[in-house]
Protein backbone atom coordinates (compact mmCIF):
# COMPACT_ATOMS: atom_id res chain seq x y z
CA UNK A 1 0.00 0.00 0.00
CA UNK A 2 1.19 3.90 -0.87
CA UNK A 3 2.32 5.43 1.96
CA UNK A 4 1.88 9.32 2.10
CA UNK A 5 4.07 11.97 3.96
CA UNK A 6 2.61 15.47 5.03
CA UNK A 7 4.99 18.32 4.44
CA UNK A 8 4.47 21.58 5.73
CA UNK A 9 4.45 24.21 3.43
CA UNK A 10 5.46 27.02 5.40
CA UNK A 11 8.87 26.04 6.29
CA UNK A 12 9.97 26.56 3.15
CA UNK A 13 9.45 29.75 2.51
CA UNK A 14 12.79 31.47 2.84
CA UNK A 15 14.29 28.17 1.10
CA UNK A 16 12.27 29.07 -1.71
CA UNK A 17 12.77 33.13 -1.81
CA UNK A 18 16.18 32.28 -2.40
CA UNK A 19 15.69 30.04 -5.58
CA UNK A 20 13.88 33.00 -7.27
CA UNK A 21 16.08 34.13 -10.04
CA UNK A 22 17.62 38.05 -9.69
CA UNK A 23 20.01 40.12 -11.60
CA UNK A 24 23.56 41.73 -10.65
CA UNK A 25 26.63 40.58 -9.82
CA UNK A 26 26.09 40.13 -5.95
CA UNK A 27 23.17 38.12 -6.98
CA UNK A 28 25.30 35.78 -9.27
CA UNK A 29 27.94 35.23 -6.18
CA UNK A 30 24.63 34.43 -4.37
CA UNK A 31 23.35 31.85 -7.22
CA UNK A 32 27.09 30.36 -6.94
CA UNK A 33 26.89 29.89 -3.33
CA UNK A 34 23.20 28.82 -3.57
CA UNK A 35 24.43 26.24 -5.80
CA UNK A 36 26.97 24.92 -3.39
CA UNK A 37 24.70 24.71 -0.90
CA UNK A 38 22.46 22.82 -3.09
CA UNK A 39 24.95 20.36 -3.96
CA UNK A 40 26.28 19.91 -0.53
CA UNK A 41 22.51 19.67 0.86
CA UNK A 42 21.49 16.58 2.42
CA UNK A 43 18.80 14.38 1.25
CA UNK A 44 16.90 14.92 3.97
CA UNK A 45 16.81 18.66 2.63
CA UNK A 46 16.47 17.65 -1.25
CA UNK A 47 13.31 15.75 -0.51
CA UNK A 48 11.82 18.33 1.78
CA UNK A 49 12.30 21.13 -1.04
CA UNK A 50 10.14 18.68 -3.38
CA UNK A 51 7.74 18.18 -0.90
CA UNK A 52 7.37 21.85 -0.83
CA UNK A 53 7.05 22.37 -5.03
CA UNK A 54 4.40 19.74 -4.42
CA UNK A 55 2.26 21.30 -1.83
CA UNK A 56 2.22 24.81 -4.05
CA UNK A 57 0.56 22.68 -7.16
CA UNK A 58 -1.66 21.23 -4.82
CA UNK A 59 -3.32 24.55 -3.78
CA UNK A 60 -2.97 25.70 -7.41
CA UNK A 61 -5.10 22.77 -8.19
CA UNK A 62 -7.60 22.89 -5.25
CA UNK A 63 -8.22 26.97 -5.96
CA UNK A 64 -8.96 26.24 -9.80
CA UNK A 65 -11.59 23.40 -8.81
CA UNK A 66 -13.41 25.43 -6.27
CA UNK A 67 -13.14 28.31 -8.25
CA UNK A 68 -14.56 25.69 -11.26
CA UNK A 69 -17.51 24.75 -8.79
CA UNK A 70 -18.74 27.73 -8.19
CA UNK A 71 -19.01 29.29 -11.41
CA UNK A 72 -21.37 25.52 -12.46
CA UNK A 73 -23.29 26.24 -9.36
CA UNK A 74 -24.13 30.04 -9.79
CA UNK A 75 -24.75 29.66 -13.42
CA UNK A 76 -25.19 26.13 -14.86
CA UNK A 77 -26.86 24.31 -12.48
CA UNK A 78 -30.59 23.74 -12.38
CA UNK A 79 -32.71 26.21 -10.17
CA UNK A 80 -34.61 22.82 -8.81
CA UNK A 81 -31.73 21.54 -7.64
CA UNK A 82 -29.37 23.84 -6.49
CA UNK A 83 -29.68 25.97 -3.66
CA UNK A 84 -27.21 29.03 -4.72
CA UNK A 85 -29.18 32.13 -4.15
CA UNK A 86 -28.87 35.94 -5.33
CA UNK A 87 -31.44 36.85 -3.58
CA UNK A 88 -29.57 36.25 -0.25
CA UNK A 89 -27.90 39.49 -0.90
CA UNK A 90 -30.70 41.00 -0.36
CA UNK A 91 -32.11 38.84 2.99
CA UNK A 92 -28.69 38.56 4.22
CA UNK A 93 -28.31 42.31 5.38
CA UNK A 94 -24.84 42.22 4.88
CA UNK A 95 -24.63 44.08 1.72
CA UNK A 96 -23.71 47.47 1.52
CA UNK A 97 -25.59 48.78 -0.69
CA UNK A 98 -28.36 51.28 0.60
CA UNK A 99 -32.00 48.75 0.55
CA UNK A 100 -33.40 51.09 -2.03
CA UNK A 101 -30.67 51.16 -5.00
CA UNK A 102 -30.17 47.41 -3.83
CA UNK A 103 -34.15 46.66 -4.71
CA UNK A 104 -33.67 48.80 -7.76
CA UNK A 105 -30.83 46.51 -9.03
CA UNK A 106 -32.91 43.37 -8.53
CA UNK A 107 -35.88 45.06 -9.89
CA UNK A 108 -33.98 45.57 -13.51
CA UNK A 109 -32.64 41.62 -13.01
CA UNK A 110 -36.24 40.22 -12.45
CA UNK A 111 -37.57 42.79 -15.38
CA UNK A 112 -34.44 41.74 -18.09
CA UNK A 113 -34.84 37.57 -17.12
CA UNK A 114 -38.56 37.81 -17.88
CA UNK A 115 -38.31 39.00 -20.94
CA UNK A 116 -35.35 37.84 -22.72
CA UNK A 117 -37.60 34.05 -21.89
CA UNK A 118 -38.03 32.66 -25.20
CA UNK A 119 -41.65 32.98 -24.64
CA UNK A 120 -44.72 32.41 -22.34
CA UNK A 121 -43.75 29.41 -20.08
CA UNK A 122 -40.31 28.69 -20.88
CA UNK A 123 -37.82 28.09 -18.12
CA UNK A 124 -35.71 30.88 -16.39
CA UNK A 125 -32.35 29.11 -16.58
CA UNK A 126 -30.69 32.27 -14.61
CA UNK A 127 -33.27 33.88 -12.99
CA UNK A 128 -32.84 34.72 -9.29
CA UNK A 129 -33.53 30.85 -7.61
CA UNK A 130 -36.49 30.64 -5.04
CA UNK A 131 -37.16 27.71 -2.61
CA UNK A 132 -39.28 26.05 -5.20
CA UNK A 133 -38.78 22.65 -6.34
CA UNK A 134 -39.06 21.22 -9.27
CA UNK A 135 -40.77 23.80 -11.88
CA UNK A 136 -44.15 23.08 -14.49
CA UNK A 137 -40.75 22.50 -17.16
CA UNK A 138 -39.28 20.11 -15.23
CA UNK A 139 -41.98 17.71 -14.33
CA UNK A 140 -43.48 17.45 -18.37
CA UNK A 141 -39.27 16.41 -18.95
CA UNK A 142 -39.59 13.57 -16.85
CA UNK A 143 -36.71 15.01 -15.11
CA UNK A 144 -38.45 15.28 -11.84
CA UNK A 145 -41.76 13.18 -11.77
CA UNK A 146 -43.48 13.41 -9.15
CA UNK A 147 -43.46 10.20 -6.63
CA UNK A 148 -45.90 9.96 -4.10
CA UNK A 149 -43.83 6.86 -2.79
CA UNK A 150 -40.49 8.74 -2.18
CA UNK A 151 -40.42 11.52 -0.56
CA UNK A 152 -42.00 14.02 -2.68
CA UNK A 153 -44.37 16.71 -1.26
CA UNK A 154 -47.91 18.81 -3.20
CA UNK A 155 -47.59 22.44 -1.31
CA UNK A 156 -50.86 23.90 -1.92
CA UNK A 157 -50.72 27.77 -1.84
CA UNK A 158 -54.25 28.61 -1.20
CA UNK A 159 -56.00 32.24 -1.78
CA UNK A 160 -58.78 33.04 -0.75
CA UNK A 161 -62.15 32.98 -3.30
CA UNK A 162 -60.20 31.42 -5.87
CA UNK A 163 -61.71 27.92 -5.77
CA UNK A 164 -59.36 26.61 -3.10
CA UNK A 165 -61.30 24.84 -0.54
CA UNK A 166 -63.11 22.77 -3.60
CA UNK A 167 -59.98 21.70 -5.03
CA UNK A 168 -58.25 20.98 -1.75
CA UNK A 169 -61.39 18.68 -0.53
CA UNK A 170 -60.98 17.06 -4.46
CA UNK A 171 -56.84 16.58 -3.61
CA UNK A 172 -57.97 14.93 0.29
CA UNK A 173 -61.20 13.19 -1.31
CA UNK A 174 -61.03 12.33 -5.18
CA UNK A 175 -57.67 11.24 -6.00
CA UNK A 176 -57.60 7.76 -7.42
CA UNK A 177 -54.56 6.29 -5.17
CA UNK A 178 -53.35 3.43 -4.01
CA UNK A 179 -53.55 4.88 -0.21
CA UNK A 180 -56.83 6.90 0.09
CA UNK A 181 -56.39 9.77 2.88
CA UNK A 182 -58.30 9.13 5.83
CA UNK A 183 -60.65 12.12 6.75
CA UNK A 184 -61.99 12.97 9.88
CA UNK A 185 -64.80 15.40 8.82
CA UNK A 186 -66.08 15.52 12.23
CA UNK A 187 -62.81 16.70 13.72
CA UNK A 188 -61.51 20.17 12.32
CA UNK A 189 -62.64 18.59 8.73
CA UNK A 190 -58.92 17.38 8.28
CA UNK A 191 -57.17 14.26 6.24
CA UNK A 192 -54.31 12.04 6.80
CA UNK A 193 -52.61 11.61 3.42
CA UNK A 194 -49.73 9.17 4.14
CA UNK A 195 -47.88 7.63 1.44
CA UNK A 196 -48.18 4.20 -0.15
CA UNK A 197 -45.46 1.31 -0.12
CA UNK A 198 -42.02 1.95 1.88
CA UNK A 199 -42.43 5.49 3.34
CA UNK A 200 -45.99 4.82 4.47
CA UNK A 201 -45.54 6.89 7.66
CA UNK A 202 -44.63 10.22 5.64
CA UNK A 203 -46.93 12.97 4.50
CA UNK A 204 -47.05 13.17 0.84
CA UNK A 205 -49.72 16.73 0.49
CA UNK A 206 -48.85 20.32 2.14
CA UNK A 207 -52.23 21.85 2.67
CA UNK A 208 -55.20 23.34 4.84
CA UNK A 209 -56.95 20.08 4.63
CA UNK A 210 -54.42 17.62 5.48
CA UNK A 211 -51.51 19.35 7.43
CA UNK A 212 -53.90 22.41 8.00
CA UNK A 213 -52.52 26.15 8.18
CA UNK A 214 -49.02 25.11 9.61
CA UNK A 215 -47.12 27.99 8.10
CA UNK A 216 -49.94 30.26 8.73
CA UNK A 217 -53.94 31.29 7.94
CA UNK A 218 -53.83 31.54 4.25
CA UNK A 219 -49.78 31.38 3.76
CA UNK A 220 -48.76 33.06 0.59
CA UNK A 221 -45.48 32.10 -1.20
CA UNK A 222 -42.80 33.87 1.03
CA UNK A 223 -44.32 32.43 4.41
CA UNK A 224 -44.93 29.20 2.47
CA UNK A 225 -41.14 28.71 1.33
CA UNK A 226 -39.57 29.92 4.01
CA UNK A 227 -41.53 27.73 6.54
CA UNK A 228 -42.74 24.14 5.04
CA UNK A 229 -39.19 21.96 5.46
CA UNK A 230 -38.80 23.21 8.57
CA UNK A 231 -42.46 22.62 9.40
CA UNK A 232 -42.25 19.10 7.41
CA UNK A 233 -39.41 17.39 9.55
CA UNK A 234 -41.41 18.54 13.10
CA UNK A 235 -44.48 16.84 11.70
CA UNK A 236 -42.45 13.77 10.59
CA UNK A 237 -39.46 13.68 13.27
CA UNK A 238 -37.55 13.53 10.63
CA UNK A 239 -35.16 15.69 8.79
CA UNK A 240 -35.16 14.29 5.54
CA UNK A 241 -34.86 15.53 1.84
CA UNK A 242 -37.89 16.05 0.04
CA UNK A 243 -39.00 17.48 -2.95
CA UNK A 244 -41.56 20.60 -2.48
CA UNK A 245 -44.01 20.95 -5.80
CA UNK A 246 -46.01 24.42 -5.38
CA UNK A 247 -49.29 24.04 -6.69
CA UNK A 248 -52.02 26.83 -6.60
CA UNK A 249 -55.42 28.01 -7.81
CA UNK A 250 -56.08 32.08 -9.51
CA UNK A 251 -59.33 33.49 -10.24
CA UNK A 252 -60.72 36.53 -12.46
CA UNK A 253 -59.51 39.24 -10.38
CA UNK A 254 -62.73 41.28 -10.60
CA UNK A 255 -64.95 38.29 -9.28
CA UNK A 256 -62.17 37.19 -6.78
CA UNK A 257 -62.39 40.93 -5.26
CA UNK A 258 -66.06 40.89 -5.42
CA UNK A 259 -66.48 37.49 -3.80
CA UNK A 260 -63.98 38.64 -0.95
CA UNK A 261 -65.74 41.69 -0.58
CA UNK A 262 -69.32 39.80 0.40
CA UNK A 263 -67.49 37.30 1.93
CA UNK A 264 -66.25 39.89 4.40
CA UNK A 265 -69.53 41.42 4.75
CA UNK A 266 -71.06 38.43 6.31
CA UNK A 267 -68.35 38.38 9.03
CA UNK A 268 -64.98 36.89 7.88
CA UNK A 269 -61.87 38.61 9.03
CA UNK A 270 -59.02 36.04 8.57
CA UNK A 271 -57.79 38.08 10.96
CA UNK A 272 -54.80 35.09 12.11
CA UNK A 273 -53.12 35.77 9.19
CA UNK A 274 -49.79 36.59 10.16
CA UNK A 275 -48.54 38.32 7.18
CA UNK A 276 -45.04 37.16 8.19
CA UNK A 277 -41.95 38.31 5.80
CA UNK A 278 -38.09 37.81 6.78
CA UNK A 279 -38.91 36.72 10.28
CA UNK A 280 -41.49 39.00 11.44
CA UNK A 281 -44.84 40.28 10.89
CA UNK A 282 -46.41 43.37 9.82
CA UNK A 283 -46.58 45.87 12.38
CA UNK A 284 -49.95 48.19 12.49
CA UNK A 285 -47.99 50.65 11.19
CA UNK A 286 -47.47 49.06 7.86
CA UNK A 287 -51.03 47.48 7.64
CA UNK A 288 -53.25 49.53 9.63
CA UNK A 289 -56.64 47.91 9.81
CA UNK A 290 -59.33 48.86 7.60
CA UNK A 291 -61.72 48.45 11.12
CA UNK A 292 -61.81 48.69 14.52
CA UNK A 293 -64.47 46.27 15.54
CA UNK A 294 -64.38 42.44 15.56
CA UNK A 295 -66.13 42.07 11.88
CA UNK A 296 -66.44 44.47 9.13
CA UNK A 297 -69.66 43.15 8.55
CA UNK A 298 -72.22 45.19 6.43
CA UNK A 299 -69.56 47.03 4.78
CA UNK A 300 -70.30 49.35 1.84
CA UNK A 301 -67.94 48.69 -1.56
CA UNK A 302 -67.16 52.14 -1.62
CA UNK A 303 -65.87 52.03 2.12
CA UNK A 304 -64.25 48.27 1.38
CA UNK A 305 -62.33 49.82 -2.02
CA UNK A 306 -61.35 53.10 -0.07
CA UNK A 307 -59.07 51.19 2.42
CA UNK A 308 -55.31 51.49 0.89
CA UNK A 309 -54.46 48.58 3.57
CA UNK A 310 -57.49 45.91 2.15
CA UNK A 311 -55.38 42.96 1.37
CA UNK A 312 -58.23 41.96 -0.92
CA UNK A 313 -56.46 44.69 -3.00
CA UNK A 314 -54.36 42.50 -5.57
CA UNK A 315 -54.29 40.04 -3.17
CA UNK A 316 -53.25 36.77 -6.07
CA UNK A 317 -50.45 39.28 -7.08
CA UNK A 318 -48.88 39.82 -3.71
CA UNK A 319 -49.48 36.49 -2.22
CA UNK A 320 -47.20 34.84 -5.39
CA UNK A 321 -44.67 37.43 -4.91
CA UNK A 322 -41.41 37.25 -2.66
CA UNK A 323 -42.07 40.07 -0.33
CA UNK A 324 -38.46 40.60 0.39
CA UNK A 325 -38.11 42.10 -2.81
CA UNK A 326 -40.07 44.64 -2.04
CA UNK A 327 -39.06 45.71 1.90
CA UNK A 328 -42.04 43.06 3.10
CA UNK A 329 -45.10 45.43 4.33
CA UNK A 330 -42.89 48.36 4.47
CA UNK A 331 -44.09 50.62 1.88
CA UNK A 332 -41.69 53.59 2.34
CA UNK A 333 -38.81 51.81 0.75
CA UNK A 334 -39.76 53.06 -3.17
CA UNK A 335 -42.59 54.48 -4.76
CA UNK A 336 -45.85 52.54 -4.92
CA UNK A 337 -44.96 52.44 -9.17
CA UNK A 338 -41.36 50.14 -8.41
CA UNK A 339 -43.34 48.61 -5.74
CA UNK A 340 -46.12 47.15 -7.95
CA UNK A 341 -44.05 46.43 -10.86
CA UNK A 342 -41.66 44.38 -8.63
CA UNK A 343 -44.05 42.65 -6.94
CA UNK A 344 -45.96 41.51 -10.83
CA UNK A 345 -42.46 40.51 -12.20
CA UNK A 346 -42.28 38.22 -9.35
CA UNK A 347 -45.25 37.63 -9.00
CA UNK A 348 -45.19 36.08 -12.71
CA UNK A 349 -42.18 34.03 -12.35
CA UNK A 350 -43.29 32.26 -9.33
CA UNK A 351 -46.24 31.60 -10.80
CA UNK A 352 -44.30 30.44 -14.31
CA UNK A 353 -42.23 27.83 -11.92
CA UNK A 354 -44.58 26.43 -10.08
CA UNK A 355 -45.43 22.21 -10.69
CA UNK A 356 -49.12 23.57 -11.25
CA UNK A 357 -51.74 25.61 -11.13
CA UNK A 358 -55.20 26.19 -11.81
CA UNK A 359 -58.06 28.66 -13.18
CA UNK A 360 -61.80 28.63 -11.20
CA UNK A 361 -62.56 29.78 -15.38
CA UNK A 362 -60.82 26.74 -16.54
CA UNK A 363 -61.92 23.48 -14.64
CA UNK A 364 -61.31 20.84 -17.40
CA UNK A 365 -58.44 22.27 -18.44
CA UNK A 366 -57.30 22.94 -14.85
CA UNK A 367 -57.74 19.16 -13.82
CA UNK A 368 -56.05 18.07 -17.24
CA UNK A 369 -53.02 19.53 -16.40
CA UNK A 370 -53.01 18.52 -13.14
CA UNK A 371 -53.32 14.67 -13.84
CA UNK A 372 -51.01 14.96 -16.84
CA UNK A 373 -48.43 17.15 -14.65
CA UNK A 374 -48.48 14.79 -11.30
CA UNK A 375 -49.73 10.81 -12.73
CA UNK A 376 -52.16 10.90 -11.00
CA UNK A 377 -56.20 10.45 -11.80
CA UNK A 378 -59.96 12.53 -9.87
CA UNK A 379 -62.41 10.59 -9.82
CA UNK A 380 -64.44 13.25 -10.40
CA UNK A 381 -64.91 15.91 -13.47
CA UNK A 382 -64.25 18.88 -13.01
CA UNK A 383 -67.56 20.40 -14.70
CA UNK A 384 -67.58 24.36 -15.91
CA UNK A 385 -70.66 26.64 -15.31
CA UNK A 386 -71.18 29.64 -16.70
CA UNK A 387 -72.87 31.98 -13.85
CA UNK A 388 -71.52 32.37 -10.02
CA UNK A 389 -73.59 34.86 -7.60
CA UNK A 390 -70.65 37.29 -7.56
CA UNK A 391 -71.53 37.18 -11.63
CA UNK A 392 -74.89 37.70 -10.72
CA UNK A 393 -74.21 40.92 -8.79
CA UNK A 394 -71.82 42.55 -10.81
CA UNK A 395 -74.97 42.96 -12.93
CA UNK A 396 -75.98 45.84 -9.80
CA UNK A 397 -72.64 47.67 -10.54
CA UNK A 398 -72.30 50.68 -12.71
CA UNK A 399 -70.02 51.12 -15.21
CA UNK A 400 -67.83 53.22 -13.50
CA UNK A 401 -67.42 51.19 -10.53
CA UNK A 402 -66.18 47.99 -12.50
CA UNK A 403 -63.86 50.23 -13.73
CA UNK A 404 -62.91 51.51 -9.77
CA UNK A 405 -62.58 47.92 -9.34
CA UNK A 406 -60.23 47.41 -12.33
CA UNK A 407 -57.81 50.41 -11.47
CA UNK A 408 -57.68 49.01 -7.90
CA UNK A 409 -56.78 45.62 -8.87
CA UNK A 410 -54.19 46.39 -12.59
CA UNK A 411 -51.77 43.85 -11.34
CA UNK A 412 -53.65 40.72 -10.45
CA UNK A 413 -55.37 41.45 -14.03
CA UNK A 414 -52.39 41.80 -15.50
CA UNK A 415 -50.95 38.78 -13.80
CA UNK A 416 -54.16 36.86 -14.26
CA UNK A 417 -53.99 37.52 -18.15
CA UNK A 418 -50.73 36.28 -18.15
CA UNK A 419 -51.72 32.91 -16.42
CA UNK A 420 -54.32 32.61 -18.63
CA UNK A 421 -52.07 32.47 -21.61
CA UNK A 422 -49.21 30.43 -20.41
CA UNK A 423 -52.30 27.64 -19.23
CA UNK A 424 -53.45 27.72 -22.54
CA UNK A 425 -49.51 27.12 -24.14
CA UNK A 426 -49.26 24.23 -21.43
CA UNK A 427 -52.81 22.96 -22.40
CA UNK A 428 -51.98 23.09 -26.25
CA UNK A 429 -48.15 21.42 -24.94
CA UNK A 430 -49.30 18.05 -23.02
CA UNK A 431 -52.66 17.83 -25.16
CA UNK A 432 -49.88 17.22 -28.34
CA UNK A 433 -47.73 14.95 -26.21
CA UNK A 434 -50.59 12.76 -25.06
CA UNK A 435 -51.51 9.98 -27.65
CA UNK A 436 -54.43 9.17 -25.59
CA UNK A 437 -55.65 13.56 -25.20
CA UNK A 438 -59.21 13.05 -26.19
CA UNK A 439 -59.99 9.67 -24.59
CA UNK A 440 -58.41 11.35 -21.33
CA UNK A 441 -59.84 14.41 -21.77
CA UNK A 442 -63.26 13.37 -21.83
CA UNK A 443 -63.48 10.69 -19.16
CA UNK A 444 -62.66 12.79 -16.29
CA UNK A 445 -65.51 11.91 -14.61
CA UNK A 446 -67.68 13.90 -12.14
CA UNK A 447 -69.37 17.10 -11.14
CA UNK A 448 -67.66 20.73 -10.26
CA UNK A 449 -70.08 23.15 -8.44
CA UNK A 450 -69.88 27.06 -8.18
CA UNK A 451 -71.55 27.41 -5.50
CA UNK A 452 -69.34 25.64 -3.53
CA UNK A 453 -66.99 28.71 -4.09
CA UNK A 454 -69.01 31.50 -2.70
CA UNK A 455 -69.82 29.80 0.16
CA UNK A 456 -65.93 28.98 0.72
CA UNK A 457 -64.00 30.54 3.88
Amino acid sequence: MMSMRLVDCEVQTEEFSLLLPESGSENNVLDKGMKHQHNSASPKETFMRKGGKKCIYLLVILTLMGGAGFVYLGFYCPDSVCSLRPLSLVRSGKNDIHPTKQLHVFSDTLDQFHFRTDGVGQPLLNTARTAMGPSFDDVVARDFQFDIEDHDVIVFLHIQKTGGTTFGKHLVGDLDLARQCECRRRVKKRCTCLRPGKNSFETWLFSRHSTGWRCGLHADWTELTSCVDDVMDKLEDNEIKRRYFYITMLRHPIHRFLSEFHHVRRGATWRNTRLLCQGRRATKEEMPPCYHTETWENVTLDEFMACSSNLAINRQTRMLADLSLVGCYNTSMMTPEDRGRIMLLSAKNNLKKMAFYGLTEEQEISQYLFEVTFNLRFRVRFRQFNQTITDMAMKNFDTETIKRIEELNSLDIELYNYAVKLLQQRFKKLSAQDKHFHEHFHNMGGIFSWAEIESEE
